[in-house]
């Protein structure tokens, strides 16, 4: 009975376990209760092992299943590894590449790549989304995209192969006639929470209850980098920005930058190329990472 078993039910355990509940496991497989309920049963009578106790309001994992739970991921894994190395082989070059980038990524440093990969590759289509947070990582998990360049997302989920490529140097500002502007001194962190702090919202579910640099409970949420310097210029709050957006206006003085409390007067934001395990990049998708990496 255990030659029986296959990954896609290790797949279907993982992510019960994963989950903490069985329709929440097929809401992520995109398969009914039943079937993740069925699928799991199977699984336990081929082994002889219950995997889970079911008699909770949602399923608790057994000793036996969290003693196997460790080794079905090490099989899948394996087999994720696998079928990538056979797909890159097999497949060649890519019909099309499509990338998603996080909006904090420079433009200038973007651009040049873009423009040598449409010389070395005249007949692929590049597809490129930009996006922020979550929404960087969300379109690479549903297959959407074949590469994510994460940064504003401090870390990737499990199952994804991450390159580092640079750092964005990032930096706070406000309108000059803005009051934390016009203090003209280190401000305390404590003083942040007296005024509105412009930041980026999320598209995607991945990070919902969490904030990323945020100290002030005075917020106003921006969908896009745009929309927030120009609230920024309008001197509707304070906020980060990468510094390449902001130089301009700093040297105009159009915008003042702020020194906070023990935190760096440039902070730097690392860059991260994202690729699911299972799925890199091919030949298309290499090449354009590599000369990713040069335009730092």
């Amino acid at each position: 009975m255990l030659d029986g078993v296959s990954t896609d039910q290790l797949r279907t355990f993982i992510a019960a376990a994963d989950e903490g509940s069985f329709s929440a496991a097929g809401r992520k497989l995109r398969r009914a209760q039943s079937v993740v309920s069925q699928t799991l049963a199977t699984l336990e009578a081929q082994i002889g092992v219950r995997l889970f106790d079911r008699t909770r309001r949602y399923p608790q994992l057994t000793e036996q299943g969290i003693a196997l739970l460790a080794e079905a991921r090490l099989v899948v894994n394996g087999m994720d590894g696998f079928k990538a190395k056979a797909r890159a082989i097999a497949e060649g070059l890519e019909p099309e590449l499509s990338v998603v980038v996080d909006v904090m990524y420079p433009m200038s440093s973007l651009t040049v790549a873009v423009g040598a990969f449409r010389e070395a590759f005249p007949h692929t289509p590049l597809r490129l989304h930009v996006e922020a947070l979550g929404a960087v990582v969300q379109p690479v998990l549903e297959g959407v995209c074949r590469l994510g360049i994460i940064g504003s997302l401090p870390a990737a989920p499990d199952g994804f192969n991450i390159e580092k490529l640079l750092d964005v140097p990032m930096v706070t500002v406000a309108a000059p006639l803005y009051p934390l502007a016009r203090l003209k001194r280190v401000i305390r962190l404590r003083e942040l929470q007296q005024h509105v702090q412009l930041v980026l919202t999320d598209r995607s579910k991945l990070t919902d209850g969490q904030n990323f640099s945020v100290f002030s409970p005075l917020t106003w949420r921006l969908a896009d980098l745009g929309a927030k310097h120009a609230f920024l210029r309008a001197g509707f709050g304070w906020g980060h920005m990468p510094l390449a957006m902001v130089e301009a206006d700093i040297k105009m003085g159009t915008l003042v930058q702020i020194r906070l409390e023990n935190l760096p007067q440039q902070m730097r934001m690392p860059m991260f190329a994202v690729y699911l395990k299972a799925s890199p990049p091919g030949p298309a998708g290499r090449w354009f990472l590599d000369r990713l990496k040069q335009c730092r």
